[in-house]
């Protein structure tokens, strides 16, 4: 397995993701490959610093950088020997098995739609990201700020996709699906979620619950998959992390919220595209990259985006 690792993005790039590289190799085989894509001579400085071997990894030397605050689209097209841009055609042209970046956001989803493409039949991709349970269970909830309107189908086949991420990646047979709403009656909500209410109801391939309420979720009897639109997800997203920073600061110590910890998730993959991604956060630091890599080792091993393409 070939993961290609985009060393230029993020806000602490590249240090910081040489490092959560070199700590990532503990956890891989000998027959996994990583691919440190970015300067040549900052990757070979920092790895002598960090007293590893050259021969550990395979150096990309790329001469442009998409920093964090670049328009996505014009920065994908005038720097095509970014780390980003290079990392995506490598991905297409099958020399990475799977790309991972906590770069500019926009511009790896720019990557996306300009290269791998979206899978034919899937309406609009989206962010998956692990949900933990009070119980140990780990759901997921998409969309987390892809797509922050969404049409009845979209959500339709977001609790598709989530069901084939928690089958393949969480290991969860027949998967249960909820859609997060403002109540758990069907009559709750907008008229989008209310029309996808009746289209996943009666949807034959999928074990659709009903609604989920937000103070439902990570309880024991939260659904495998929670299905909401971008902007929801987003929120729900950002609010964890929000916790998880009271709780820090307060030095609280809890084996469950340390599950909330993004530096503990890694990153969220990009569902309903033709190749195996993961974006990070760009506040990423050395765990969270290492993290990251292993959240797209994860994917790739399953082969996540070949059975999304076989399924749909």
């Amino acid at each position: 397995m070939k993961i290609g690792l985009d060393v230029m993005g993020g806000d602490f790039a590249p240090d910081a993701v040489i490092e959560g590289a070199v700590d990532s190799l503990q956890h891989l085989s000998a027959v996994d490959d990583l691919v440190l894509i970015g300067d040549e001579n900052s990757i070979k400085k920092k790895l002598k610093e960090l007293d590893c071997e050259l021969s550990r990894f395979k150096i990309v030397h790329t001469t442009q950088v998409i920093e964090m605050g670049d328009v996505p689209a014009k920065a994908y097209s005038q720097k095509p020997d970014s780390s980003i841009a290079v990392g995506y055609r490598m991905l297409k042209e099958k020399q990475i098995d799977g790309f991972c970046s906590a770069g500019n956001t926009g511009a790896m989803l720019v990557g996306a739609s300009y290269t791998v493409n979206v899978i034919p039949g899937v309406l609009r991709p989206a962010l998956a990201t692990i949900v933990p349970s009070l119980n140990s269970r780990n759901s997921v909830i998409l969309d987390v700020g892809l797509s922050p309107d969404c049409k009845p189908d979209v959500l339709l086949q977001y609790g598709i996709l989530g069901s084939l991420f928690a089958k393949y990646v969480l290991k969860v047979n027949n998967p249960t699906v909820r859609l997060l709403n403002i109540g758990e009656e069907e009559s709750k909500g907008t008229a989008a979620v209310k029309a996808a209410y009746e289209m996943m109801k009666e949807h034959p391939g999928l074990n659709f619950e009903g609604n989920i309420e937000a103070n439902s979720l990570f309880s024991e009897t939260m659904a495998d998959v929670i299905v909401c639109d971008g902007f929801v997800g987003n929120v729900v997203l950002k609010q964890t992390e929000a916790f998880h920073h009271i709780y820090k600061t307060r030095n609280l110590k809890d084996s469950f919220f340390d599950r909330l910890d993004f530096e503990n998730i890694g990153g969220t993959p990009v569902v309903g595209i033709n190749a195996n991604v993961v974006i990070g956060h760009g506040i990423s630091k050395r765990k969270a990259i290492m993290n990251m890599i292993l959240q797209t080792w994860a994917v790739v091993h399953v082969n996540l985006a070949q059975k999304i393409k076989e399924a749909i």
